[in-house]
């Protein structure tokens, strides 16, 4: 079977230390949360320090904030001039009007947006979204939290997904999953988190390391 090329992010990251290491492990994204309600939330100010370095070191690497629901007059105040981002990750209920100024207002920032999928239905609800964003990124529903819970999206629901941007796969994804996952589901790239961690925001370099591995020879 052919290499997948697909890409990894991962996402939830706390430290310095950590996110240089992940970037040199071979991600091609890593992602902060900027959600106080997550136990994964990073300061504004330790992000920057955070991404600033990355760019100096991995200029390549997506750099992803993450975001819930935040009002978007103040989302574009802290996009304007020089971020230290390149992509904005929508993570909550952002609708249509939203993503449209953003991509107004901010057009040289990627934007993706995820959507978390209950049922079948929930995909329906993407296609509007396909002219606004950069890419779409499907994660699994839960009523106590927006993302990070470690649950997979109900496989029969990922089966000949076809979008006209790229997309992401969130939630559960871990080395027993893969081989479904690249076989059957094949998005472009995947987003981990809590299944690599010792703790939340806190990686288990090791399994981080094993993942991509198994990744770059499938």
């Amino acid at each position: 079977m052919p290499k997948t090329n697909t890409l990894v992010k991962i996402c939830g990251l706390t430290s310095e230390e950590q996110a240089l290491k992940v970037a040199e492990l071979g991600a091609h994204a890593i992602g902060i949360i900027s959600v106080e309600e997550s136990p994964r939330y990073v300061s504004a100010e330790i992000k920057k320090k955070i991404f600033k370095t990355l760019d100096s070191f991995y200029p390549k690497i997506h750099r992803v904030s993450v975001v819930q629901n935040c009002p978007i007059d103040l989302i574009i105040k802290n996009f304007l001039g020089n971020p230290s981002e390149t992509i904005l990750q929508l993570h909550g209920d952002e609708d249509i009007h939203y993503c449209k100024k953003i991509r107004k207002e901010i057009p040289n920032i990627g934007i993706w947006k995820a959507f978390r999928i209950k049922t079948k239905r929930d995909l329906d609800k993407i296609k509007p979204f396909e002219d606004y964003v950069d890419a779409i990124l499907l994660d699994s529903w839960n009523e106590k939290t927006y993302g990070g819970s470690g649950e997979k999206i109900k496989s029969i629901y990922l089966q000949n997904l076809q979008f006209s941007k790229p997309w992401w796969l969130a939630g559960g994804i871990s080395i027993k999953w893969i081989d479904e996952i690249l076989n059957e589901i094949k998005p472009d790239g995947l987003d981990i988190s809590s299944s690599i961690e010792t703790s939340p925001g806190i990686k288990d370099l090791k399994k981080t390391k094993e993942l991509i591995k198994f990744l770059e020879n499938n």
